[in-house]
């Protein structure tokens, strides 16, 4: 930006794209602002600068004024976004910082932290307010995002998926027929009718949904995809482990025909990982000791199952967590529960999925229940049967976290 550009947006005051701010405002109050140009059609947040148009410019330091604008838009505003920043010298050596949003933002709606919400704001001419319901269903309609797991990677195709994993789909899990492996034409038609490929602007792009199911590196491109497992000695985390794996690759696995498994995925190689870690517990029945499994692998399968179907993966490098203590099982899934799900609804068998896709196909699998009583008839159940404890099913404001218990508690 010129020193004659700024003249010229001062001169124009506040308008739809233009935002004055003093730079001493709280995030919140900032976030609500990029938020709401974001949503519309991008523009100028001039820092150090009154509503009326004076310059009073940055009362930070220039770099600490950097850092704070970008400190905002990672944590305050949902998807996170890197703004254009510069500095401008104006008159008596005051500096106005300048944030440029470009006006085709991709992922709208964008919501702005207020307090402990999320909350989506749009501009009416020269001022930002809450959207209404319709606005907001606009947003999403406009950018094309209804459902995440669809959106396009850019940077990837059909190059960028395991044909051999996606083969064993098609032929061995659906028994369908399938065109031979080089035929690329063909495997192009079937990805995009499934969306596991999808088309824009005459490009095809693998979708989020697609890449985390059969990439060969989704991890590269998504850098959310993956799970991080730890056992720890003791109650509380710690420095010193009993084992760690970081987990990458196709959540998926291939199978034979009759069910053998060939090559294990992600969601195996985590419930592997819990196996070998979570022990035993024993009891005594008169003279006799006897032994099992600290927890049924059917609940560990079906935790980790459910947060890699439902977790927010808009929310970018965190990992789903597996954390094995000595007493509990953890795993914990980036994001709150989603399209209106409570604790209790889950419990019910209340279905409803983030990400369709995913769901789908790894109902196809048989890794999801399709009556949709997955924690009821997976969890809690096998649970109560396992050691008569009750799992605790927790949500806060980024995450949600299934915990098992290996033994009953004190009361």
């Amino acid at each position: 930006m010129l020193k004659t550009e700024l003249i010229e947006l001062l001169r124009n005051r506040e308008n739809s794209g233009i935002e004055f701010k003093r730079d001493d405002v709280h995030p919140d109050s900032l976030a609500k602002e990029v938020s709401a140009l974001l949503n519309l059609e991008g523009g100028h947040i001039l820092l150090g600068v009154e509503d009326d148009g004076t310059v009073t410019g940055l009362t930070r330091a220039l770099k600490e004024a950097e850092e704070w604008v970008m400190s905002v838009c990672r944590n305050n505003i949902q998807p996170a976004i890197i703004p254009y920043w510069e500095t401008l010298i104006w008159e008596n050596d005051k500096v106005v910082g300048a944030i440029t949003l470009p006006a085709d933002s991709p992922d709208k709606p964008y919501k702005a932290k207020r307090g402990t919400a999320w909350v989506t704001f749009v501009r009416v001419g020269s001022t930002s307010r809450e959207a209404s319901r319709e606005e907001e269903a606009r947003l999403y309609q406009a950018s094309h995002l209804m459902r995440y797991d669809v959106k396009p990677v850019v940077r990837t195709g059909l190059e960028q998926l395991d044909l051999h994993r996606i083969e064993n789909y098609f032929r061995d899990v659906m028994r369908q027929n399938v065109p031979p492996s080089g035929n690329k034409e063909g495997w192009t038609e079937i990805l995009l009718n499934t969306d596991i490929l999808t088309e824009i602007s005459r490009k095809t792009m693998a979708t989020v949904g697609g890449l985390l199911l059969f990439g060969e590196d989704p991890h590269r491109y998504l850098p959310q995809a993956g799970i991080t497992a730890t056992a720890y000695p003791g109650r509380e985390k710690d420095y010193a482990t009993v084992d760690e794996e970081i987990l990458r690759g196709p959540l998926v696995s291939i199978f034979s025909r009759r069910g053998k498994t060939l090559e294990r995925g992600v969601i195996d190689r985590a419930v592997d990982f819990v196996a070998r870690n979570m022990g035993t517990t024993a009891w005594l029945e008169g003279a006799r000791r006897h032994r099992k499994k600290a927890y049924p692998l059917e609940a560990v399968r079906e935790a980790i199952v459910n947060a890699v179907a439902h977790r927010d993966y808009t929310i970018t490098v965190t990992d789903i967590e597996i954390s094995l203590y000595s007493d509990r099982l953890e795993v914990i899934s980036p994001g709150r529960l989603p399209n209106g799900v409570t604790i209790q609804k889950m419990k019910q068998g209340y279905r409803a999925a983030r990400n369709e896709l995913l769901k789908e196909i790894l109902r196809d699998y048989g890794y999801v229940e399709h009556r949709g009583m997955g924690v009821r008839n997976r969890i809690v159940q096998p649970m109560r049967e396992h050691n008569g404890t009750e799992p605790d099913l927790i949500e806060e404001e980024s995450r949600f976290t299934v915990r098992l218990w290996k033994e009953r508690r004190e009361t």
